[in-house]
């Protein structure tokens, strides 16, 4: 599954709904018309109660709030995505960066690991179907003992494959978990600034009244903090994509080494990738400490977190049952044919 493609268009969809904040300027436009009239009639009439000069400049507020809502989708979010797109795209190089590195060290990886499989003897018959016919070719004639121990060979390498097509299985599903927590976070942060951007031009109309001018900083903080999600997801990701690297880096160097044998198991990517999906669930939390946002953003980012530690304690339960069913059913596996051998002898 291609979750670039999916990203892109989340991306798409937002540009997509952002001109649909111009038909709320209509709104808009009544809410602060009314507004500024009781703002700058209750400020002009203090003056002149008080006997002092009209302050001129707290009474231009109102109409450049106004002005503001009238050309919204290009002068306020216009400029904050002009201002803030830099910030996702130098992100999202690192992470192109890393995961073309990260690629190109697996393909290294694994055919040093199936070189060194080849060159031991022992274990070469269990990656390689010409091997393994070459070592039953070297028995020469057959008898009943020789039965026995070529079905052991068999049974060797049906419990070798069956071992990595269980890690690859456990891998993929991983991984697939991995960026699926990603595209979560995507679609959770698209989905609430096109909420933001729609309902913004009635924010700054509202704010035009007084007592109420808290809620532009409020909108301004939070459509700053979620948009930031998406960069602190790539630096996550490129974190991790780092990480693996590093351990491919390590692996390629123990491969060079002729009489190293490589371990078949690779729990530690699984594991990454479970520290990966936790990580992406705490990307709320972590963009309110760049800025805060409050309100109901930063309940949010808990809420999510607490989600999320349910999810990975269900997932590694799962995962120690469906490991513990497989070494089971290929231990059984193997005590069966041991014993029809047995018998057979």
């Amino acid at each position: 599954m291609d979750f670039t493609s999916l990203h892109e268009l989340l991306r798409s969809t937002y540009q997509e709904m952002l001109p649909l904040a111009g038909e709320m300027t209509g709104i808009a436009k009544g809410i602060a018309g009314l507004g500024a009239l009781f703002y700058m009639a209750l400020r002009v009439w203090s003056s002149l109660a008080r006997a002092e000069p009209v302050d001129v400049y707290p009474l231009l507020r109102p109409f450049v709030l106004g002005f503001c809502i009238m050309f919204f989708p290009t002068v306020v979010l216009g400029t904050m995505n002009t201002v803030l797109s830099p910030v996702v795209q130098g992100t999202e190089a690192m992470v192109n960066k890393q995961e073309g590195q990260l690629a190109e060290l697996t393909a290294k990886r694994d055919k040093l690991k199936e070189e060194a499989y080849l060159r031991n003897p022992e274990t070469a018959y269990l990656v390689s179907n010409e091997k393994f016919d070459q070592k039953i070719e070297e028995m020469g004639i057959i008898g009943p003992e020789d039965a026995i121990t070529i079905a052991g060979m068999y049974a060797e390498r049906a419990a070798y494959q069956t071992k990595q097509w269980f890690m690859n299985l456990i891998h993929d599903l991983m991984e697939l978990l991995f960026h699926a927590a990603g595209l979560i976070i995507d679609t959770l942060r698209t989905f609430i600034l096109i909420v933001l951007s729609i309902l913004g031009p009635v924010v700054f109309g509202i704010a035009v009244w007084d007592g109420l001018s808290g809620s532009l900083t409020a909108w301004f903080s939070r459509y700053i903090s979620v948009y930031l999600w998406l960069p602190v997801s790539s630096i996550l990701t490129a974190l991790l994509t780092k990480i693996q690297v590093l351990m491919i880096q390590k692996d390629i160097s123990a491969l060079s080494d002729p009489n190293y044998l490589p371990d078949s198991g690779s729990w530690y990517y699984i594991v990454f990738f479970l520290i990966g999906m936790v990580g992406y669930f705490c990307v709320p939390t972590v963009a309110g400490w760049i800025i805060e946002a409050g309100g109901g953003i930063g309940s949010y980012g808990r809420n999510v977190n607490q989600v999320a530690q349910r999810g990975m304690q269900g997932a590694y339960a799962g995962g120690k049952a469906a490991a513990a069913g497989a070494g089971a059913s290929i231990g059984n596996l193997g005590g069966r044919i041991k014993g029809a051998l047995i018998k057979g002898k």
